[in-house]
């Protein structure tokens, strides 16, 4: 059976004590809203293409923030919006895996 979404991209956007790591104290929300907009923008979500959304803790807040793509199964790590429209581009895009955000 096809998958319904071609990638589906989670954010870790837990949010713990200031003083605990947390994907969210790394600015995880805000930069979950980018690429969802960026992947809108050009024209790449809906049914079979990408989808961009939030969760819960996803177990690595101290490698943060993170964000995994299905069905592919990588973990990236990133800092900003420029991390962002690597990932974008070059992975969800154009199928290639951006090692140097890999974890």
């Amino acid at each position: 059976m096809e998958s319904h979404f071609k990638h589906h991209v989670f954010f870790c956007c837990n949010q713990r004590e200031a003083h605990d790591t947390s994907c969210n104290n790394h600015g995880a929300s805000a930069l979950q809203t980018y690429a969802k907009e960026q992947v809108r923008a050009l024209g790449l979500d809906g049914a079979r293409q990408i989808r961009i959304n939030k969760a819960g803790c996803l177990g690595r807040c101290d490698d943060g923030p993170v964000l995994v793509v299905y069905p592919d199964g990588i973990w990236y790590t990133y800092v900003d919006r420029e991390d962002i429209d690597e990932i974008i581009r070059e992975h969800l895009q154009h199928g290639r895996v951006v090692e140097r955000l890999r974890i």
